[in-house]
């Protein structure tokens, strides 16, 4: 058995060497796409997008920017298919293994408390990071899943259910008179 992790869906490995001051422009293809939408648990991913800028501060990266993507993925109270499409920034900083919590112990737990203008960290090995993973990431979650498609309601309504809070139908009904005479 293997220990051997799975190459990600849509990996674009960026060396430090590499990193020169513009933007990356970065598309999936056809096949990452489908991947992803397997990964995502979605019925497609039509589009995936990202522009994005690295700032090297040593053997920190700085990683800002900006995904676009159209997604098609299942309501989640009629189950229909339907379009959505996600802009999302990114933020986030890649850190060499280790300098994270240097100092935790195996099975030792701690609480961080986040300020709105921190990054999000993400740990690299070797002298090289990968860039599209992280956008994978955060592709996956800027996916609702609970969003609803344009038949959520009158599915609710074939179903009886009148709002989201409140049950319907025969037997609400008599268990919420039961109820006001107890």
């Amino acid at each position: 058995m293997s220990d051997a992790l799975p190459c990600p869906e849509f990996s674009r490995e960026i060396s430090l060497r590499q990193i020169v001051g513009h933007p990356l422009d970065l598309e999936a293809s056809e096949a990452e796409r489908a991947a992803l939408a397997r990964r995502f648990a979605i019925s497609a991913v039509e589009s995936l997008t990202a522009r994005v800028s690295l700032d090297r501060h040593g053997e920190r990266v700085a990683v800002e920017g900006a995904l676009q993507a159209d997604i098609v993925q299942p309501c989640a109270v009629s189950g229909e298919d339907f379009p959505v499409h996600i802009e999302e920034e990114i933020a986030l900083r890649f850190v060499p293994e280790g300098s994270i919590h240097p100092s935790l112990e195996e099975g030792e737990e701690i609480e961080i408390e986040l300020e709105q203008d921190d990054l999000d960290e993400i740990e690299y090995a070797g002298d090289s990071f990968d860039v599209g993973e992280a956008i994978a990431q955060t592709l996956a979650l800027a996916i609702d899943p609970y969003a609803e498609g344009p038949n959520a309601d009158a599915t609710r309504e074939k179903a009886g259910i009148k709002s989201d809070d409140a049950p319907s139908g025969p037997l609400a009904e008599a268990l919420g008179a039961a109820l006001k005479k107890g």
